[in-house]
């Protein structure tokens, strides 16, 4: 299991963090098998999706916004709850299967830190399993 610090510098981003997770299975030599990613936070997520065209996540972003807008009638006295509502919807884990050493991604996929309440610096927890 391995730790990796993540700093957000906007208030609502995705962080393309493919080659990161790629260089741990690397380091971790492990040739078939599964990477698992968890954000531990409630106002964050995680995500795989096309990594090819930076418009794509911006029209994620957007249409969240629209979706569930910031300062929408909530009871949260902290003031966050449209970021506690994504985190959920997105989702906090993902897993990967790894094959010859890769993270077996299709070929426009990229995995994506979602910030929803930044910025901050956040932790990913990456547990690689296999051979």
């Amino acid at each position: 299991m391995e730790e990796i610090a993540i700093k957000s510098s906007k208030h609502f981003e995705f962080i393309d963090i493919t080659r990161e997770i790629q260089n741990v299975v690397r380091k971790n030599r492990v040739s078939e098998g599964i990477c698992h990613l968890y954000v531990p936070h409630t106002t964050a997520a995680i995500t795989i999706n096309e990594n090819a065209d930076p418009a794509v996540k911006n029209d994620i972003i957007s249409t969240f916004a629209k979706l569930i807008p910031w300062n929408g009638f909530y009871t949260h006295l902290e003031g966050n709850s449209a970021a506690h509502i994504l985190s959920t919807i997105v989702g906090v884990s993902a897993v990967i299967p790894i094959s010859r050493g890769e993270l077996t991604l299709g070929r426009w996929q990229g995995i994506y830190f979602c910030e929803f309440d930044g910025p901050r610096i956040r932790r990913l927890i990456v547990s690689i399993m296999g051979e």
